[in-house]
């Protein structure tokens, strides 16, 4: 069989079915089917049911719908305003001042949360009205939101690490630990950007506030002393070995409950809410991943993966070209599907490819997440530009430009984990030798 044929056959029917409006799933599941009644002379009926069990019959994405559900519980409750309330008084005095609110609250929403759109969401519910309000510049507030909310994706408890984890069969609690530098340094570079930016343009800055006493200060941070229990209660669970990622997003999701209980957000309406939130996502993702295994069975069928890798492997191409590909690759992939489809549809393709060139999976992880995460700010499908364009009312383009400086400093985070990888292997190393 011709595989050039082949490899036509399956990405006209992929863009096909996604060009007119089917679900990511069901355009996965229909290109799939077709391939293997058309093309390949096995039961498509079986391999399916096969398929799709095996997909869903994983330990490792137990841990999924209950970190979901950990978020939705948070969304609903004062986490932001208590975050804001916290943060605000040391941020008054950094060139950036409040700005930097949105970084280290959508930070630490993230560490609790795992997910890019609720991170977005919940501190810009808070925060843009009161950046507004103060006098701050629109545009690099919700740039700074933008970008921010991407961490969810990148600091653990990540929705999108658990799905690596299990599509690629490696450690979730190592891809967790990997997470967390980068994190801090993406983190790093947006505060150190608007604090350039604040530097560089004083006149778009409002008046400087009044001090805040010491006194007052830590006062205020005792509001977040409960966000920071419940970081420490779920991660501090993983990395020091007491919880597995499943164990420790059941602790995530009590903590979560009787934090919103203890802000009085907690009855039987938010409740129902977050449970029927948390299921409508864990279903479309779990949805997606057996779509997406059985497309991987009916591309391995056809050959296209073991002659792909092969293809590539000729070339002789270095590690560094291969990642150059491979990234514009995923940001232009990204610009038309979300960061968990873009995963579980390229992992199977990309993964010998990365493995013939020596790559740590592990590493590979949050280079991908990287990545991905730049596609949450790029038009026309990033779903961080979708979250802000409904809270401001501003064109997605508009707020895609706004977010523009923040897109260019998570490419040089890509080029700092590629040419310094211990900033993502060197925390699962230690912990783990130790």
């Amino acid at each position: 069989m011709d595989l050039s044929f082949v490899a036509l056959f399956l990405g006209l029917g992929m863009l096909a079915a996604l060009a007119t409006g089917v679900w990511v799933a069901a355009s996965l599941f229909g290109v799939a089917l077709v391939t293997m009644m058309v093309l390949v002379s096995v039961p498509a009926g079986t391999v399916m049911a096969t398929t799709v069990w095996g997909a869903a019959n994983s330990w490792d994405l137990t841990a999924l719908p209950m970190f979901i559900w950990m978020g939705e519980i948070l969304f609903r409750s004062r986490l932001s305003e208590d975050m804001f309330a916290g943060l605000s008084p040391w941020m008054r005095n950094l060139p950036g001042r409040l700005l930097h609110v949105n970084i280290l609250g959508c930070g630490i929403f993230a560490a609790v949360s795992g997910s890019s759109a609720a991170t977005t969401a919940t501190i810009g519910r808070m925060s843009l009205p009161e950046l507004r309000e103060r006098g701050y510049d629109e545009r690099i507030a919700i740039g700074t939101l933008a970008g921010s909310g991407t961490l969810g994706l990148l600091i653990p408890p990540s929705i999108i690490l658990i799905v690596y984890g299990a599509a690629t069969e490696q450690s979730i609690a190592r891809l967790f630990m990997a997470g967390v530098l980068p994190g801090a340094m993406l983190c790093l570079l947006f505060m150190g950007y608007v604090a350039f930016w604040a530097f560089m343009n004083r006149d778009k800055m409002p008046e400087k506030e009044e001090r805040v006493p010491l006194g007052a200060r830590l006062m205020a941070t005792r509001r977040l002393l409960p966000v920071v229990g419940l970081i420490v209660g779920v991660i501090g669970s993983i990395y020091a070995g007491l919880a597995s990622p499943t164990e420790a997003a059941a602790i995530g999701v009590v903590l979560s409950l009787l934090l919103s209980w203890a802000s009085g957000t907690l009855n039987r309406e938010s409740f129902t809410k977050a449970l029927l939130g948390a299921t409508r996502t864990s279903c479309m993702i779990a949805f997606i991943l057996a779509g997406a295994a059985f497309l991987t069975v009916a591309m391995g069928y056809t050959g296209i993966p073991r002659e792909l890798a092969g293809w590539i492997g000729g070339m002789d191409l270095s590690p560094y070209v291969l990642l150059i590909a491979l990234t514009l690759f995923f940001v232009v992939l990204g610009c038309f599907l979300d960061g968990i489809s873009v995963v579980v549809l390229t992992t199977s393709v990309i993964l010998p490819m990365v493995e013939n060139a020596g790559l740590d999976l592990i590493w590979f992880g949050i280079y991908l997440v990287l990545v991905v995460e730049m596609s949450q700010i790029t038009p026309p499908v990033g779903f961080n530009l979708f979250v802000l364009q409904g809270m401001t009312g501003h064109n997605i383009f508009k707020v895609a430009r706004m977010a523009l400086p923040f897109f260019m400093l998570m490419i040089l985070a890509v080029f700092l984990i590629v040419a310094f990888p211990g900033l993502a292997l060197w925390l699962p190393e230690t912990m783990l030798s130790n």
